[in-house]
């Protein structure tokens, strides 16, 4: 049996008790790379079982650790710039940090660094990334494109599909 080195206790504070995180990354001043946190900012909860968190995680970075450490499964949504058709969705289901497509915007250095300490502590949770296939970065632009735009919709009935999916499990 592995010795915990650090002692771990759920923080009820950064899950509402909840076992799901629903979070949406990016940043919303960058056009179509700001998609993640439209996403969280438009969805309708009411359509999504009960007991779940939702966190606009904007380009948290480091903060979100406590967040993500504290749920047993975490979907994330956010933009990539990988060659893709733009509004392309895809689902990714990375455990380390090389498991992360190359192509995440700027602010998943981040992001990529905090899987990296979660690994490490041993209190990695079930990630599923929702990637969203951007061509371009706009600089102090809160508008989406058109074909980004409407993978919000799409992407979100995914991830209600991919949690009734949980509880077949």
């Amino acid at each position: 049996m592995q010795e915990e080195i650090i002692a771990k206790k759920v923080d009820e504070f950064h899950t509402d008790g909840n076992e799901i995180l629903v979070l949406g990354i990016g940043n919303y001043l960058m056009g179509d790379e700001g998609v993640g946190v439209h996403f969280i900012n438009r969805i309708d909860k009411a359509k999504f079982p009960e007991n779940i968190s939702f966190i606009d995680g904007g380009t948290g970075g480091f903060t979100l650790i406590p967040y993500i450490e504290n749920h047993k499964k975490v979907i994330i949504v956010d933009a990539t710039m990988d060659g893709k058709e733009e509004g392309t969705i895809t689902l990714l289901k990375p455990r380390f940090s090389q498991d992360f497509p190359t192509a995440l915007s700027g602010h998943n250095f981040g992001l990529k660094d905090m899987v990296d300490i979660l690994s490490m502590l041993n209190v990695m949770p079930e990630i599923y990334l929702y990637t969203i296939t951007i061509l371009k970065m706009e600089p102090m632009s809160m508008r989406l494109s058109p074909k980004v735009d409407e993978a919000i919709q799409k992407v979100t009935l995914q991830i209600i599909q991919q949690i009734e999916n949980f509880k077949n499990t």
